[in-house]
Order: structure tokens, then C-alpha cells, then sequence
């Protein structure tokens, strides 16, 4: 059966490290990477982390982590469109039911790309929901970002004034 294909997988290669994924974009059907994230290694393309280890397994982040795995992306708009996919997939625990260990839980990343592949793929078809999405998820993030900052600028205040009763 001829059409188009959701992904186009490459066998990992011996270490299970590498895969090229097309995620179902309306615009364009552009090509990412998701691999373990060697320390030390600088990435030329957009690019982003997802931690793999701990309670917060599935954090999104710019910056990398020492355990974590890097999606690689072809254009800025397709690492911002799955970043904030990632960020809400996350937000809300999806990667809770798929942690191991008993001490320290994990998120393998056989298991990740299983999970978000088809996760992406399927919450990119309602692309301009996801767009919608994507601006009210900032707008929160930035009045979250006030507030906590109105927060910490309130309790140094208060500490300012405890202050002064310790101090006579």
C-alpha cells in the first residue's frame, strides 16, 4: 500500500542509541533524532534534552543533562512544536507508569521513543490546536514566572522587617 508514511524508522544502530523518526507535520514531514546525550558533545541543529533518570524523567530542557536524551531537529519551528509536547507530556506525568528501578528511576530510551513517537505524532495532526496550545502554555509560564518572582520579592520584604526586630 502506497501513502504516506507517519514514521520513517532507521534500525538502531549495536548500542540502541540512534533513530530517525518523521513526525506527521501538516506543513512539512521533517526528520528528528532522539539519542542518549554524551556529556561534552555540542550539537550543530536545534536541538533539546529530556532527562532520563529520576522522579522528573521526561523534563524538557534547553540545557543538557548528565542523563538524558537529545532530540536533534531539522528547523527551529519543528524543535519548539515538540518541545512544548514534550513539556506537557511531562507536566502531566505521562512518563510515571513507564519509570524502572526501584532506587532511582529511569526512562529508557527504547521505551521513550515507543511512547513519544506516536504521542507527537498524533497530538501534531490537530497542528493549529497545537499552536493555540502552545501560546497559552506560555502565557501561563510567564505569569507563573511573575508571580513567583512577586513571591520571592514578598518574602525578602518580610525578612527585611523580621529583621529589624532581631536586631534591636
Amino acid at each position: 500500500m502506497w501513502g504516506i508514511s507517519v514514521f520513517n524508522h532507521i534500525l538502531d544502530n549495536h548500542e540502541g542509541k540512534t533513530k530517525e523518526v518523521n513526525l506527521l507535520n501538516p506543513c512539512t514531514m521533517d526528520t528528528i533524532f532522539i539519542k542518549t546525550h554524551q556529556p561534552g558533545t555540542h550539537y550543530a541543529k536545534q536541538h533539546f534534552f529530556v532527562l532520563s533518570k529520576g522522579l522528573n524523567s521526561g523534563k524538557p530542557s534547553n540545557e543538557g543533562f548528565t542523563n538524558s536524551f537529545v532530540l536533534v531537529f531539522q528547523t527551529e519551528a519543528q524543535k519548539e512544536d515538540i518541545f512544548w509536547i514534550a513539556m506537557s507530556l511531562w507536566k502531566s506525568k505521562f512518563w510515571m507508569p513507564f519509570l524502572r528501578g526501584s532506587v532511582i528511576p529511569f526512562l529508557s530510551l527504547y521505551e521513550f521513543k515507543k511512547e513519544f513517537n506516536p504521542k507527537a505524532t498524533r497530538l501534531m495532526r490537530e497542528h493549529e490546536l497545537h499552536h493555540k496550545n502552545i501560546l497559552a502554555l506560555k502565557l501561563l509560564q510567564e505569569q507563573e514566572a511573575h508571580h513567583t518572582k512577586n513571591i520571592h520579592l514578598i518574602n525578602e520584604l518580610r525578612n527585611a522587617i523580621l529583621m529589624r526586630y532581631r536586631n534591636k
